[in-house]
C-alpha cells in the first residue's frame, strides 16, 4: 500500500505538467476547424514530459537531444496527418519545409476558423513539446515546481494572446489551470524515509527553529498571496468583459499587385487577344433543374468572378480588400433574406492566366487543391505565390439567387455600413451629374433607375474591342459625351460597366463593379470571355447583376437625341432686339446752361489723361496675370502631398502644349501624351533652328534633348499615382516639378519674341485650374 501511494504521488506532478501544458492547446484550438489541433498538442504535452520521465537517470545534458529528437518525429508525423487531412500536395520534406518558413506569419494571418494544416500547426505543435520538457526538466530533476510552472504558463498565456477576439472568453479554461497548479503544489513528491517525521533526528532546538522558519515562510506566502489578490482583483475583474487585442493586426496580410487590385484595366488587352486561352472549367449544378426544364439553359450559364471592385476615387476602380489565409473551408456569409442559394461546384484548371486573382463563382465556401487567401467582404479569392499554368483546384460556391418578384417594389440599403459602395469622389463631370439627375428624376424606385440606366447605356453606345482602356473621370466623360466620329460613344465592357455604377451612384444606388468571365460553364475559357458587369446592392435581395452592354445588331441611338449637355463654356448671350420705340431725345441745352470750353480741360489734356490711364490699366492687368499665373505653378509644383505635387506638374506640361498651339484630347493616356510632348518640343526645336532663331542654337537644341526624354519620367510618375495613390515620394514630386519646369521652359525659348511675351501673361491656364477639380 505504501509503494502505490508513493507511485501516486510522484504521478501527481508530471500529470499536473502534462494538463497544463495541454490547456495551452485547448484554449488555441477553440480558433480552429475541428480537434486536430487540440489533439496534437496533448500529445505534445504527454510525449515531452513522459519523455522527461522516462530519462530521469540519464544525466541532465543527454535529456534534452532525446526529448528533441522523438519530439522531430511526433512533429513529422503531426504535419503529414494534418497535411493529408487538408489535402495539401506536395511530400513531406516539400511540406515541412514551406511549414518552416511561413508557419508564424501564416498563422497571424489565417482567416476564423483556422484549418489543421502543416504550417498552422507546426509551430504549437512545436512551442507544445519545448515548453513540457522544459518545466518537467526544472520540475521533477531539480524540485521547483513554481519555477517549472512558467513555460506552461507562458505557453498559455500565448494562446490566449493568439486567439484574442475570435472566441469567448476562457474562463472555465482558466479555472481548470489554476486547479490543476494547486494540484500540483499541494500533493508532496518526496517523503522521508520511513514515512515519519523528517526533523525527528534533530535536536530539540534545532527542530523548533527548522519549524519557526517555516510557518514564518507560510505565513508570508499566504500573506503575499492574499495582499495580491486584494490589489490584483479588482484590476482583473475589470478585465474580463474587455475586449483583448487582436494580433493579427500587427502583421499584414498577402498583398497583390496593381493588376490584381485593378483587373479592370485588363479587360481592352483581352478584348485584342479574344482567342488566348485563359482557363478549362467543368462546371456541376447538382440543384440545377433537369434537363426537361425550360429553366436549364438559362442555370447552366456561368458568370466566373475574378474580382469585385468597391472603391472608386475618380480615376481607379479597386478591390481595397484584406486577404486573410484561409483553409479549404471558407467562412459562411449570411445569404440574402429574400434570395435562394444554389450549389456550383467547378473544376478549374489554369492555362495562361496570370496574377494572384482566384476565378470562382461567387460565394466560394470551399477550395481544395490549391492554398488560397479571402477577402470576405468582397468575396474574392487570391493565391499568394501567383497563379502558374497546369494549376488545378475545385471550387465549391452558393449562388445567390434574388427573388425577381420583388425586385420592382425593392429598396437600397444606406447608412454607413453601405457608405463604401455609395461613395463619389469629388470632381465628377457636370454632364455626368446632370444626365444621372435626368435618369432618376424619371425614374422614382431604386431598381426602375437601375434599369433606367441600363437602357440608355446598351441604347446609346457601342461595344468596339480596340477601345482604349481608362475609366477615370475624363475617360468616362469622353465615352459618355464624346463625338462618335472622333472615338466617343464607344468603349469595351470596362466603360460601359464602370459608367452605370459612377451613374447608378450619383443617382443614390450602391453599386460596385465586378470583374469576371461569361462562358456557358464547360470547356475552355477565352481572352473574349472576359467583361466587367456592374452590380446593384437592394434590401432582403443582395447584390444583383445589370448588363448595360447592347444588343448584338442593334444600331445605337446618337446620345444628343435624349440628352444634350450644355458646353462647360457657353458662348455670351447676344443682346435682344429692342421691342420698344426709341426714348426721344431730350431737348438741347441753352447755350446759358452749357459750360464754356475755356472752363474746363483742354482736349489733348484729356487724351493724355485717357491714354495714361488706359495704359496704368492694362499694365496693371498684365502685372497681376504674371503674378495669379506664377501662383498657380507655384501652388501646383510646391503645395499638397506628393501625388497632388506631380499631378500639378502634369498640368503645367499640358497647358504649355496647349500654349503652343499643339493641345491634348482628355482620352489620351499619359504616355500618348509625352510621345506628343517629345514631338512638339522636337518640331519647335526644327522651326526655330530653320527661321526665327534667338540666342544660342546649341544650348537650346541641347536642353531640349535633355528634357524630352524626361516627359516618359513624368508620364511614369503620373500612373504611378494614378494606379497606386499614396505611393509617390516628395523626392519623385521634386523630381516631377523639375522635369516640367524644364520641359516648359524649353518650348517657350523656342517660341518667336512676340509669343515668348504673351506666353507668361495667357489667361487660359488660370480658367482651366478653374474649371478643373484639384
Amino acid at each position: 500500500m505504501t509503494g502505490a501511494v508513493r507511485v501516486l504521488r510522484a504521478a501527481v506532478l508530471p500529470l499536473a505538467l502534462i494538463g497544463l501544458t495541454a490547456l495551452a492547446g485547448v484554449v488555441l484550438g477553440r480558433v480552429y476547424a475541428g480537434g486536430l489541433l487540440t489533439w496534437l498538442g496533448i500529445g505534445a504535452a504527454a510525449g515531452s514530459v513522459l519523455v522527461s520521465v522516462a530519462a530521469r537517470r540519464l544525466p541532465s545534458w543527454l535529456v534534452a537531444p532525446v526529448s528533441v529528437a522523438v519530439m522531430a518525429g511526433w512533429t513529422l508525423w503531426s504535419l503529414r496527418l494534418a497535411a493529408t487531412r487538408a489535402e495539401v500536395p506536395g511530400g513531406l520534406l516539400e511540406v515541412t519545409a514551406d511549414a518552416a518558413r511561413n508557419g508564424i506569419p501564416r498563422l497571424l494571418t489565417a482567416m476564423i476558423p483556422v484549418e489543421p494544416t502543416p504550417d498552422t500547426v507546426l509551430v504549437p505543435v512545436v512551442a507544445a513539446w519545448l515548453a513540457g520538457l522544459t518545466g518537467a526538466e526544472v520540475a521533477l530533476r531539480t524540485g521547483r515546481v513554481l519555477l517549472g510552472y512558467l513555460p506552461a504558463a507562458g505557453l498559455y498565456a500565448a494562446a490566449l494572446y493568439v486567439v484574442g477576439p475570435n472566441a469567448e472568453p476562457a474562463l472555465g479554461t482558466t479555472l481548470v489551470f489554476v486547479a490543476v497548479a494547486a494540484l500540483g503544489l499541494a500533493t508532496p513528491t518526496q517523503t522521508a524515509p520511513g514515512g515519519g517525521d523528517p526533523t525527528a533526528e534533530l535536536t530539540p532546538r534545532v527542530r523548533a527553529a527548522v519549524r519557526l522558519r517555516l510557518a514564518t515562510s507560510a505565513a508570508l506566502g499566504v500573506a503575499l498571496v492574499v495582499g495580491l489578490v486584494a490589489l490584483l482583483g479588482p484590476l482583473v475583474a475589470e478585465q474580463v468583459d474587455g475586449r483583448p487585442v487582436d494580433p493579427r493586426r500587427y502583421v499584414e496580410p498577402p498583398q497583390v499587385q496593381t493588376l490584381d487590385e485593378n483587373p479592370l484595366i485588363r479587360i481592352s488587352g483581352w478584348a485584342l487577344h479574344p482567342e488566348q486561352k485563359l482557363l478549362d472549367v467543368s462546371t456541376d449544378r447538382p440543384d440545377a433543374p433537369p434537363e426537361t426544364d425550360p429553366a436549364a439553359d438559362t442555370a447552366r450559364s456561368v458568370r466566373i468572378r475574378l474580382a469585385v471592385l468597391s472603391d472608386y476615387d475618380g480615376v481607379t476602380w479597386r478591390v481595397g480588400a484584406t486577404y486573410r489565409n484561409a483553409g479549404r473551408i471558407l467562412p459562411a456569409a449570411t445569404p440574402a433574406r429574400d434570395s435562394t442559394l444554389q450549389t456550383v461546384r467547378q473544376q478549374i484548371s489554369v492555362a495562361e492566366l496570370s496574377g494572384r486573382l482566384l476565378p470562382a463563382v461567387s460565394t466560394p465556401r470551399e477550395v481544395s487543391g490549391a492554398r488560397v487567401a479571402y477577402d470576405p467582404a468582397s468575396g474574392t479569392l487570391i493565391r499568394p505565390e501567383g497563379l502558374t499554368p497546369g494549376l488545378r483546384y475545385t471550387v465549391t460556391s452558393a449562388e445567390e439567387r434574388p427573388d425577381s418578384n420583388l425586385l420592382a417594389t425593392a429598396n437600397v440599403p444606406a447608412g454607413d455600413e453601405v457608405a463604401r459602395v455609395l461613395r463619389v469622389a469629388d470632381g465628377v463631370p457636370d454632364p455626368m451629374r446632370r444626365l444621372a439627375t435626368q435618369l432618376a428624376e424619371e425614374n422614382g424606385a431604386p431598381y426602375a433607375r437601375a434599369l433606367a440606366i441600363e437602357a440608355f447605356l446598351a441604347e446609346h453606345y457601342r461595344v468596339v474591342a480596340d477601345a482604349p482602356s481608362g475609366h477615370a473621370y475624363p475617360n468616362l466623360g469622353f465615352f459618355l459625351f464624346g463625338p462618335r466620329n472622333g472615338g466617343g460613344q464607344e468603349g469595351t465592357s470596362e466603360q460601359f460597366a464602370a459608367a452605370f455604377a459612377v451613374l447608378g451612384r450619383l443617382s443614390g444606388l450602391p453599386t460596385r463593379v465586378v470583374v469576371g468571365f461569361r462562358t456557358s460553364g464547360q470547356g475552355p475559357v477565352l481572352a473574349g470571355d472576359a467583361y466587367a458587369w456592374p452590380e446593384v446592392l437592394f434590401d432582403g435581395l443582395g447584390w444583383v447583376s445589370f448588363d448595360p452592354l447592347p444588343r448584338p445588331n442593334d444600331e445605337p441611338r446618337p446620345v444628343e437625341e435624349d440628352f444634350r449637355p450644355t458646353p462647360e463654356d457657353p458662348p455670351p448671350s447676344e443682346a435682344p432686339a429692342p421691342t420698344a420705340e426709341p426714348s426721344a431725345s431730350p431737348e438741347p441745352a441753352t447755350a446759358a446752361d452749357a459750360p464754356s470750353a475755356s472752363d474746363g480741360l483742354s482736349t489733348p489734356v484729356l487724351v493724355a489723361g485717357g491714354s495714361g490711364g488706359l495704359l496704368l490699366v492694362v499694365g496693371a492687368l498684365l502685372l497681376a496675370l504674371v503674378a495669379m499665373r506664377r501662383s498657380l505653378t507655384r501652388s501646383r509644383l510646391v503645395r499638397g502631398d506628393p501625388g497632388q505635387r506631380i499631378a500639378g506638374a502634369w498640368r503645367e506640361v499640358t497647358d504649355a502644349l496647349r500654349l503652343a498651339g499643339r493641345p491634348v484630347g482628355d482620352d489620351l493616356a499619359a504616355t500618348e501624351v509625352a510621345r506628343h510632348a517629345r514631338r512638339t518640343l522636337t518640331d519647335a526645336r526644327i522651326g526655330r533652328s530653320g527661321g526665327d532663331v534667338v540666342g544660342g542654337a546649341t544650348g537650346g537644341t541641347a536642353q531640349a534633348d535633355a528634357s524630352s526624354p524626361a516627359v516618359d519620367e513624368l508620364a511614369a510618375l503620373l500612373n504611378q499615382v494614378g494606379f497606386a495613390p499614396g505611393a509617390a515620394t516628395p523626392d519623385q514630386a521634386t523630381r516631377a516639378a523639375e522635369v516640367a519646369t524644364t520641359y516648359v521652359a524649353t518650348l517657350r525659348s523656342a517660341r518667336p519674341w512676340w509669343r515668348r511675351l504673351l506666353w507668361s501673361v495667357h489667361p487660359a491656364p488660370l480658367r482651366r485650374a478653374r474649371r478643373s477639380p484639384r
